[in-house]
């Protein structure tokens, strides 16, 4: 007996994994919305507060991304020229990524 398609709304129940880390969604969402808050990155993300200061940390530490204050808050800058971290891609600039996601937003980028 054939089984029936599955649905959309059933795949995305069934989904593990995704093509992009947790500090690649960081890096597309602070490269969209640079002057965003830490429990706006967390939230947009899906992680805790936590998990986001600390993938932020880690960013920062690699050279992908520079805090500047600004008054009370955080204004982000990505580093679209720093390459990717895994061997297999370490040729290509995280800008790559970056324009693919910039390409799609409703609104004004600022990555660079």
């Amino acid at each position: 007996m054939p089984q029936s398609p599955e649905s959309h709304a059933d795949r995305e129940t069934t989904r593990r994994w995704t093509f992009l880390t947790n500090h690649g969604h960081v890096l597309v969402f602070l490269s969209q919305t640079p002057d965003a808050r830490i429990r706006d990155v967390a939230q947009h993300v899906g992680i805790s507060e936590r998990a986001a200061q600390g993938i932020l940390t880690e960013l920062e530490g690699e050279g992908y991304v520079t805090k500047q204050r600004v008054g009370r808050r955080n204004k982000y800058r990505i580093h679209p020229e720093e390459r990717f971290r895994h061997p297999a891609e370490s040729n290509r600039p995280v800008g790559d990524l970056l324009k693919i996601f910039r390409e799609c937003a409703p609104g004004p980028a600022a990555t660079e």
